[in-house]
């Protein structure tokens, strides 16, 4: 997960609640995935290589996601993730935790 905000890499800890998300609209493979998030932010996020599949590799651990090989739309051979009922309870409590935040950022923005 970067930090480097700049290149439109995405903010430390946001990664995973992302992915979540992008699958709570239903099975995607990891480059699907990877474009949905940056074609919603306008090109603003990034999800590379190097952290998404690390971290899908760690939400199948963790029982939030599952995934099954099947063939894509330009019938190639890709593993599609989908999320579980485990993953579903934890992105609301990610969604919770991200809007408490934003607005405790928020409001120190507007002060300071």
């Amino acid at each position: 997960m970067g930090t480097k905000r700049a290149g439109g890499e995405l903010v430390q800890g946001t990664l995973d609640m992302l992915i979540l998300k992008t699958l709570k609209r239903g099975p995607m493979h990891g480059y699907g995935i990877a474009q949905f998030i940056q074609q919603a932010s306008n090109e603003v996020l990034r999800a590379e290589e190097g952290s998404l599949y690390p971290a899908l590799h760690r939400l199948e651990l963790d029982g939030w996601i599952d995934s099954e090989w099947r063939a894509s739309e330009n019938n190639r051979r890709a593993k599609y993730y989908r999320l579980t009922a485990l993953g579903r309870k934890q992105l609301a409590k990610e969604t919770t935790r991200w809007s408490r935040l934003a607005q405790a950022i928020a409001r120190v923005m507007e002060t300071a």
